[in-house]
């Protein structure tokens, strides 16, 4: 069974919508959406590996980062490990330079786009954190 490592970058804006990218055309499962991100190559730490993945894929530079998850997604044929990065910081204005669109969303709305199944994890975590953080304590 083949297996690939995988990073996934959660890039939020400053009224906290998380950026999903649109897979392209002539890419496996195209027309759903996704975490930017890509595989990490030999040799290459997966902190280092979403830096330039983020750079390569939609043009920003990516600062501190943080691990979020890392878990396994099964296929028939192979396993996607996902390792997944909360971007704390990062600089430039996000494009997609892979012919994809992007969009940013809030994290309670996830749900309503064709999100990648291997995905579904990340999404019920910041489904998790966005309410949690709505929660009116008083």
């Amino acid at each position: 069974m083949q297996e690939i490592w995988v990073v996934a970058g959660l890039v939020f804006d400053t009224e906290g919508r998380v950026l999903i990218a649109h897979r392209p055309s002539g890419k496996m499962l195209a027309g759903r959406w996704e975490f930017p991100g890509g595989k990490v190559a030999a040799d290459e730490s997966a902190h280092a590996a979403i830096v330039r993945e983020l750079r390569e894929e939609i043009g920003i530079e990516a600062g501190d980062a943080e691990r979020l998850m890392y878990y396994a997604a099964v296929y028939p044929g192979r396993t996607i490990w996902l390792d997944v990065w909360m971007i704390k910081d990062w600089l430039g204005k996000p494009r997609g330079l892979d012919a994809q669109s992007l969009e940013w969303v809030e994290p309670s709305r996830l749900h309503e786009h064709d999100i990648l199944e291997a995905d579904a994890p990340i999404v019920a975590a910041l489904f998790r954190r966005s309410t949690s953080e709505k929660v009116d304590t008083h």
